[in-house]
């Protein structure tokens, strides 16, 4: 099993929370399966992960912060992380 860290928006983390509330259960557990539901669903054709990117709000903004960064070197090494 490898571990996953994913940052929810306060909307998002306070549903997950009702979610895990409701449903007697830690917010991980709810999120674990939410996830793993999701990527089961999900298509990993190339044809279709452009339509998953162009749907995720500020994907597109993001990436081209990512690209200015790297640009000029406000990276992180990988043996830093």
């Amino acid at each position: 099993m490898e571990r996953l860290n994913v940052t929810l928006d306060d909307e998002q983390a306070e549903k997950l929370a009702r979610l895990a509330e409701r449903m007697y259960v830690q917010p991980g557990t709810v999120a674990r399966s939410l996830l793993s539901n999701a990527l089961d669903e999900a298509d990993p054709d190339a044809r279709n992960v452009v339509e998953l990117l162009d749907g995720m709000p500020g994907a597109h903004e993001r990436a081209q912060l990512g690209l200015a960064q790297a640009r000029t070197g406000d990276t992180v090494s990988l043996d830093e992380l």
